[in-house]
């Protein structure tokens, strides 16, 4: 009777209360302020999938602020995640697995839990998915959260909207919204960590020990929230999986764009409307092609959400005074790769220089592991580093070289040979190794060991706030400069490459304020 009371959306509330005692095994409900969901009992864990955190940014919604969810009364199914944001088909492949269903309706996010009980108040961990602001999707299953909730967490991964789609302005946006949002997809993660506020506490999460995490635009993405005075006190702690050095464009170039892909759509350029824009089917924006219609990988600085230069904030010390996990991968370059550069011409383009940079890496073979050298520590090591200096001075902070090469994926186009590629290490934070399909081969014992080690330290972040495991990982600062070395055993390893990347970060220095002169 009272299963069937609960079923029908009568006495879910009770329902809610008993379900942890009871460990009733069907499906467990929970109420949201929006209203009562149903999710999904698998393997000892509740899973609710495909959660509206905001309302459909759709028609006149589409490149707006994500607008509140409307309400419902009955029971709402999620046990099926949510359509992915639209993108350009066969990007994601590479980059964590089909996105499955993609639709302009798309602001879900997806909750693991061990626990349904208000009481519980378990260490909240908000993944956020990278794929260069234009492709991906939190409901992956390489992002499946899992393997971290049984840890003990209660595990969020969630959708944003991106492309055209999730960083975009033209000149009628700027008109009819002089200085208002640009950077959609962030706000989107904004409201999810709002919705996260005020809901998991239902799920078994503390709203008080939220830690947000993500890999390259992810990692970017967690940046971007310490930077935004918007997302203030919505989190607790962070994890920066190898963001990068990739700078913001700025209002004016973005509305350039803009008018490029009005231009590219068959409207009059930057003298279209919007809304002739917001008539243009999703997929038609995503399907462009061209660096002179993409702002790929960066945000657009100047409107609530990104005021300021990324780096501009951490190098002011205005940044979330929250503990950092940040670091990169032995071979975070071979993302280059995926974007059609050569690394070996642009080594070329050093002219006599390259002579010099070369003694740095006395390691490489030829001008292509060299540019890929080059790619990795410029775009990655120097700029974790330069990140982890600069915040250590307010709040802890902890940094990492992932360096951990599964042998069946081959040999590796890294600058020293087989090495951890650009989200290598994603499947062993997510412990989702066996089930992956992307290292190459079936998961080894030594896999399996790292990602355990990985996913420990990363849950004792969340809970206690410092990443600690069976070898000491001290804390990283400007006179310390010590990293953790992630591979098959861990190893600190201080004063890490310090003396190249101590040249990289003035030669990044001198080439910024120059281009500020100029």
């Amino acid at each position: 009777m009272i299963y069937r009371l609960c079923r029908s959306g009568i006495l879910w509330v009770c329902c809610l209360a008993a379900w942890p005692m009871a460990g009733w095994a069907q499906s467990p409900i929970v109420s949201t302020g929006s209203g009562p969901v149903q999710g999904a009992i698998e393997n000892d864990l509740a899973v609710f999938r495909g959660l509206p955190f905001a309302a459909p940014p759709v028609g006149e919604q589409r490149w707006r602020e994500p607008q509140p969810v409307q309400p419902w009364s009955a029971v709402r199914q999620a046990s099926t995640v949510g359509a992915s944001c639209p993108q350009k088909r066969g990007l994601a492949l590479e980059g964590g697995g089909d996105p499955g269903i993609i639709n302009e309706d798309c602001l879900y996010l997806n909750v693991f839990t061990p626990r349904v009980d208000a009481g519980a108040k378990l260490p909240v961990m908000v993944w956020i998915h990278g794929g260069a602001l234009i492709f991906g999707g939190g409901g992956l299953p390489l992002y499946d959260g899992s393997a971290l909730a049984r840890r003990g967490a209660v595990v969020v991964t969630l959708n944003y909207r991106l492309g055209r789609l999730g960083v975009f302005t033209h000149p009628a946006l700027e008109q009819e919204r002089p200085g208002g949002p640009v950077n959609f997809g962030l706000l989107d993660q904004i409201a999810a960590l709002q919705w996260v506020r005020q809901n998991i506490e239902a799920f078994g999460g503390d709203a008080t020990k939220v830690t947000v995490f993500g890999q390259s635009a992810g990692a970017q993405s967690v940046l971007a929230l310490m930077a935004s005075p918007l997302a203030a006190g919505l989190f607790h702690g962070a994890i920066a999986e190898s963001p990068y050095a990739f700078p913001g464009h700025t209002r004016a170039k973005a509305a350039a764009t803009g008018a490029a892909i009005a231009d590219a759509v068959g409207l009059p350029g930057a003298r279209a409307s919007m809304d002739a824009l917001r008539r243009i089917p999703a997929e038609r924006l995503s399907a462009l092609d061209g660096k002179e219609v993409s702002l790929t990988t960066s945000f657009i600085t100047g409107d609530a959400a990104v005021p300021l230069p990324l780096l501009e904030v951490f190098q002011q010390g205005r940044e979330a005074a929250v503990p950092l996990v940040i670091g990169s991968n032995s071979d975070d370059a071979s993302v280059v790769l995926a974007f059609g550069i050569d690394p070996a011409q642009a080594v070329q383009k050093l002219g006599k220089a390259r002579v010099l940079v070369k003694a740095f890496y006395p390691e490489v073979k030829d001008a292509r592991q060299l540019g890929l050298a080059m790619g990795r520590d410029v775009g990655f090591t120097a700029f974790a580093r330069r990140i982890a200096y600069l915040h250590s001075q307010k709040s802890p902070t902890w940094r990492y070289y992932f360096s951990h090469a599964n042998l069946g994926a081959g040999e590796s186009p890294g600058a020293a040979g087989p090495g951890a590629g650009h989200g290598a290490e994603v499947p062993y934070v997510m412990g989702t190794a066996r089930q992956c399909g992307c290292l190459g081969q079936p998961a080894t014992p030594l896999d399996l060991a790292v990602e355990q080690r990985l996913g420990d330290r990363w849950f004792g972040f969340a809970a206690t706030g410092n990443p600690a495991g069976n070898v000491a990982w001290p804390q990283d600062n400007r006179g310390r400069g010590v990293v953790l070395d992630i591979g098959d055993q861990d190893t600190v390893r201080p004063a890490f490459m310090s003396v190249r990347l101590n040249t990289i970060i003035t030669g990044l220095k001198w080439a910024g304020s120059r281009a500020a002169r100029q």
